[in-house]
């Protein structure tokens, strides 16, 4: 992603690099035959070039490349591992069940309202009871499985608004109106209660109902724990499988292309080829070392760690001898089938420049969503693909050491775990859905748009229709500071007009020039005012369109 552009060479801000290695998140870990050039773990990441050098055979002829023979080993990722030519494949324990998921902002979560998400195909609600704690059920009512989510809260116990059923914290049904007054509340009149945590501004759902909380597979940030650590966080939906995101946000060779002068950081004459290194690798996931050729020194530690989070971090000494603290965190939660959703956290220890400040969050949160945006189309078109093809990845994609190494070590990992998922697509296996999702879009055309945007389907206004493709559906609803600003930029738009309309009126009633003329200027102020609102408007809620596609 474009976001990951911090994290490529800046010569001016360092004088010494530094990492520390993470720990290893299992004690399984097994030793796995590289798909590089062998690397001794903590390796000093200058001695990476010298490996790589002798392994990247590329030579520029008249602006192409050129390879010697179709199957060269030294620029493309080995399709088969060692232990697949030996007809052996590794295979861990996995429940996807047990695990961690990241569902949403603690910071967004609604103050008065329950809020309904998804964990693969698990619908789930959550909530805040009547003292503030977290409280997740399954998201349907067991009198006639309206969703929950759908209800509302009252005195802090969630009520289905098909029949007025109310639940306490628990998963208790404590009240059902349609009941004579000397009957007792059936005991099957529950819901399912899943385990939440609030750790580091993220909320965290134990998916499994019968095993306890496993309390140290709960992840944690160390920079984020960090004093004078500051960050900005985003979440979005987005209409693709989770694991085709993951591979997005782990791949930095596309940023160059795919988010050219997007925000005045990526430019596509900056692609080329990139180094990899894999530091790690155990039941749980695998890390390891990127940078860019030229820059060697300037290395990134990537890590992936079960189910779905993925980290890049950095560490850097600078002018002042003092060590700063570069993070990327994306915490990618499946949400059903072509869809995902995603908490974006970039934050660092240094204080940020003036021009940074100037710009208000509302502005960076926009332009995350026109970077997903630049990405969703082909992204949306590889998923139709992989369920399509039902075949693994090896026998689709075409990888490059110098761009997709972490992109097969992911894969790879798919296909030790896979068979604990309710789905997966591996480099080497395959467990596609049985039954493909179908993935509901608002309905093209006038009328069709208007149908669909009614109450009854999620709103007023086409901008509100529950469509996965739109920037509001996608984020503002989910984020109280940007759906706070569209709010407030929208009355300041109607007072602003109400303004200009009745300073033109004056002008045109009152016989004087100098009032005309300042009735005049005034209006002419307020239709700015009201243009720049609109603008603001435009920018928070709608997609963006390269110049170049046909309209």
């Amino acid at each position: 992603m474009a976001l990951l552009q911090p994290f490529f060479s800046d010569t001016s801000l360092s004088k010494t690099l530094h990492f520390s290695h993470p720990r290893l998140t299992s004690q399984r870990t097994r030793t796995v035959v590289s798909l590089l050039q062998p690397l001794k773990p903590y390796q000093n990441p200058r001695q990476v070039k010298k490996q790589w050098a002798k392994s990247h055979a590329v030579a520029e002829i008249g602006g192409g490349v050129s390879v010697e023979g179709e199957n060269d080993q030294s620029i493309l990722v080995d399709r088969s591992s060692q232990e697949e030519v030996r007809g052996v494949r590794e295979v861990v324990d996995y429940d996807w069940t047990e695990e961690w998921y990241p569902l949403y902002l603690t910071k967004n979560l609604p103050d008065d309202a329950p809020l309904g998400l998804t964990v693969f195909d698990k619908q789930i609600v959550l909530y805040r009871d009547g003292n503030g704690e977290l409280r997740c059920h399954e998201d349907r009512c067991p009198h006639r499985l309206a969703k929950l989510s759908e209800g509302q809260l009252i005195d802090g116990k969630l009520e289905c608004l098909y029949h007025g059923w109310q639940f306490e914290g628990e998963g208790k049904c404590v009240r059902i109106p349609q009941l004579p007054a000397n009957a007792k509340i059936p005991l099957s009149a529950c819901v399912k209660t899943y385990q939440v945590k609030d750790s580091q501004g993220v909320v965290w759902i134990w998916m499994s109902l019968n095993t306890p909380p496993n309390l140290k597979k709960l992840p944690w940030f160390e920079n984020f724990a960090r004093p004078g650590f500051r960050d900005i966080s985003t979440i979005h939906e987005l209409p693709y499988d989770h694991s085709i995101l993951l591979e997005n946000l782990m791949d930095p060779a596309h940023v160059p292309i795919s988010h050219d002068r997007t925000d005045w950081s990526a430019k596509r004459e900056d692609a080329q080829p990139l180094l990899f290194e894999v530091a790690e690798r155990t039941d749980r996931g695998f890390a390891g070392w990127w940078g860019i050729e030229k820059d060697q020194s300037m290395l990134n530690f990537l890590r992936f760690e079960a189910p779905c989070v993925l980290q890049n971090n950095r560490e850097i000494v600078d002018k002042k001898g003092e060590r700063q603290y570069f993070s990327g965190l994306f915490l990618c939660r499946p949400s059903g089938q072509g869809k995902s959703m995603l908490i974006v956290r970039f934050g660092n220890t240094t204080k940020p420049p003036l021009l940074v400040k100037i710009f208000p969050e509302w502005y960076f949160h926009q332009n995350a969503s026109k970077v997903f945006e630049q990405d969703m189309g082909f992204l949306s078109s590889q998923n139709e693909v992989l369920i399509k093809e039902r075949v693994p990845t090896k026998e689709l994609y075409i990888n490059l050491r110098s761009s997709d190494t972490w992109v097969v070590e992911y894969r790879k990992w798919m296909d030790k775990v896979g068979h604990g998922m309710p789905y997966h697509f591996g480099h080497s296996t395959i467990s596609p859905p049985l039954e493909p999702a179908v993935v509901e879009h608002a309905p093209a055309g006038l009328f069709a748009s208007i149908s669909a945007s009614l109450p009854a389907k999620g709103g007023i206004g086409t901008m509100h229709a529950p469509n996965l493709a739109n920037r509001y559906f996608r984020h503002v609803i989910h984020c109280k500071g940007c759906s706070n600003v569209v709010k407030a930029f929208r009355a300041w738009k109607n007072a602003l007009s109400i303004v200009a309309l009745v300073s033109t009126a004056l002008a045109i009633l009152i016989s004087g020039r100098q009032w005309k003329a300042l009735l005049l200027f005034s209006t002419t102020m307020c239709l700015a005012g009201v243009y720049m609102c609109s603008t603001a408007i435009s920018m928070n809620t709608t997609n963006f369109i390269r110049t170049h596609r046909r309209l």
